[in-house]
């Protein structure tokens, strides 16, 4: 852009000729050097062009081996594979070569660079370990790009950890973050009082649920990061044996702040992105002010608690499918009493079933008298025992009972901690206490149909898929992060709220036609019935109308809204602080 410019003007071109000439990359997870390479290629092709244009003004090509100034020493990478940096180094002069042939056969004069006597710094080492300045100057470097490795925190290996505990030590709760966030905090270390920019290519997971508050609130506060464009969402994978095709973003920042700053979104995660400028970009990759979603213990609006389901820790011996349940029950019979059904995820999407014995009223007088019962017991006494847990050893003394006992003692809505992330809503339903909500579930117990209209719709999905944390594309759902911090509609009149239940209970009666089916079945995109997508929408509708008169048009903006709403809910804890901080200071 900068070239289209300056056409025409001799004087602009030659300093721009120069200005691309003293400019320095800096990749510092380079690998085999492929953004070096590509970012060289297109560096020599700009000036290509720019000597072109040059001709056209007047100033004739005599010497070509004379003005040609960009050159491989301009291009420096990091990179821990000693292998890969050897090839790096020799890919570079051989790009280098192929743009010499470029060269001479568009000006028609052989050009070539021989003895090599430049070549591009590339360091074997540790980019978490070891010092960026030795490797290129901070005053001399313009760009850092690449594409750190994509390690989540589960897949990390001792010395990956101890590389993050390096890096990001001082960072309270990073211990959940990905291995790439460690070159996103040593890059905005490195930068501090530059104009450095900076570009990685990340996984979505670093700008979706509890990563964005630990990184970026160190970004922003510590090293006061700003972001200068983004492209959200979209697919990639390479060329390389048994590499797994991956959801990624990528990010630019630096500590300068800039006018205008680009989102590039994905209509396709594998079509050709869309550009649109914004005037800021938070860490969700939308436009809005530079809010940061962190986790609460309480709602920020006046709903239910959501609390997580019931952990057994039994290993397994509390639990039964439909045979085991059988068989126990033919052999002792009085022991019925005590199964409940246990609902886990699983059970509750794909309409299995599973059963637990529930002790917390059992006699000891009624145990003894049951001896099937009674050796599950002490199974779960003995496993309990066995475990490298200090919390499970002290629970070896109450084998009757769940480690985490949370069940609710009124009708509750249940919702799945994971949940497909293809799916356009997360499939939610309600159910009596005497079913056992487990641990891989959430509940909201005292729900109404109001509550379920609005979590079950479009409008809360939007929040889902931006604040969620993500296992791969699917949705790990949280109360603290997720629904806590979810900004309900506050003005809905009684008539909004009785048509969202209206609707809410059109959603519970469609799914109800299908009894053979289970919900991962009713909620798959491809054979979700049209008489439920049709409820979904009318309950969409009703929602919407509940925040504002007018249609939102598309995600993005439900999002953004949503954003908003939630600073305005905020915003008046953080303003009565300031307040009274400043009371203080001037008790006058």
């Amino acid at each position: 852009r900068e070239f289209e410019k300056i056409k025409g003007h001799r004087n602009k071109l030659l300093e721009f000729h120069k200005k691309i000439a003293n400019l320095y990359f800096l990749d510092p997870a380079c690998g085999c050097g492929n953004f070096l390479i590509i970012t060289y290629r297109e560096l020599r092709d700009l000036e290509i062009l720019v000597l072109q244009e040059l001709n056209k003004t007047g100033q004739l090509v005599t010497d070509i081996s004379a003005i040609i100034q960009v050159d491989v020493n301009q291009f420096a990478g990091i990179e821990y594979d000693e292998f890969a940096v050897r090839v790096a180094e020799v890919a570079m002069w051989l790009i280098d070569h192929q743009m010499n042939i470029k060269v001479s056969n568009t000006f028609g004069q052989y050009f070539v660079r021989l003895p090599l006597k430049k070549a591009a710094k590339i360091v074997n080492g540790n980019a978490l370990r070891i010092d960026w300045e030795e490797v290129i100057s901070k005053e001399k470097l313009n760009f850092i790009l690449g594409n750190p490795p994509f390690v989540g925190k589960q897949l990390q290996n001792a010395h990956q950890k101890a590389d993050m505990n390096h890096v990001l030590g001082e960072v309270k709760g990073a211990g959940v973050l990905d291995y790439v966030t460690s070159w996103y905090i040593k890059a905005a270390e490195f930068i501090q009082n530059s104009l450095i920019r900076c570009a990685l290519v990340s996984t979505n997971s670093i700008y979706q649920g509890e990563q964005v508050g630990i990184l970026w609130q160190e970004l922003y506060q510590k090293y006061k990061i700003k972001i200068h464009f983004a492209h959200r969402t979209f697919s990639w994978s390479n060329e390389a044996k048994g590499n797994a095709v991956v959801h990624c973003v990528i990010i630019g920042f630096g500590v300068q702040d800039i006018e205008n700053k680009r989102i590039f979104d994905y209509a396709d995660i594998k079509g050709e992105p869309t550009e649109r400028k914004v005037k800021n970009i938070n860490p969700y990759l939308t436009e809005g002010n530079d809010l940061i979603i962190l986790k609460k213990i309480k709602p920020i609006c006046n709903v239910p608690e959501m609390i997580k389901g019931s952990q057994p820790t039994d290993g397994g011996n509390l639990l039964m499918n439909d045979g085991e349940k059988e068989e126990y029950i033919r052999q002792e019979p009085e022991g019925k009493k005590f199964i409940k059904p246990f609902i886990s995820t699983d059970e509750f999407l794909n309409n299995k079933r599973r059963w637990c014995f529930w002790l917390t009223e059992i006699q000891p007088k009624e145990l003894k008298q049951l001896p099937l019962l009674l050796k599950r017991v002490e199974a779960v006494k003995e496993m309990r025992l066995a475990s490298s847990k200090v919390a499970t050893i002290k629970w070896a003394q109450f084998p009757t009972l769940f480690t985490e006992n949370r069940q609710p003692k009124t009708s509750y809505i249940l919702i799945p901690s994971h949940s497909l992330g293809n799916r356009k809503y997360i499939p939610l339903g309600f159910f009596t206490p005497d079913y056992i909500a487990n641990n891989s579930c959430l509940f909201v117990a005292n729900a109404n149909l109001y509550l379920f209209g609005i979590l079950t719709s479009e409008m809360h999905m939007a929040w889902v898929k931006y604040v969620c944390g993500r296992l791969k594309s699917d949705y790990r759902y949280s109360n603290t992060i997720v629904y806590n911090n979810f900004p309900f509609p506050e003005t809905a009149t009684e008539k909004q709220k009785q048509t969202v239940e209206t609707c809410a209970q059109a959603v519970l009666d469609t799914r109800a036609k299908y009894p053979d089916s289970s919900l991962a079945d009713l909620y798959d995109p491809l054979t979700m019935p049209p008489d439920l997508i049709k409820a979904h929408q009318k309950l969409d509708k009703a929602v919407d109308l509940c925040y504002r008169p007018q249609p939102f048009t598309s995600e993005l903006n439900r999002i953004e809204y949503l954003f908003e709403l939630y600073e305005k809910l905020t915003a008046p804890l953080l303003s009565t602080s300031k307040q009274k901080t400043t009371k203080r200071k001037n008790p006058q």
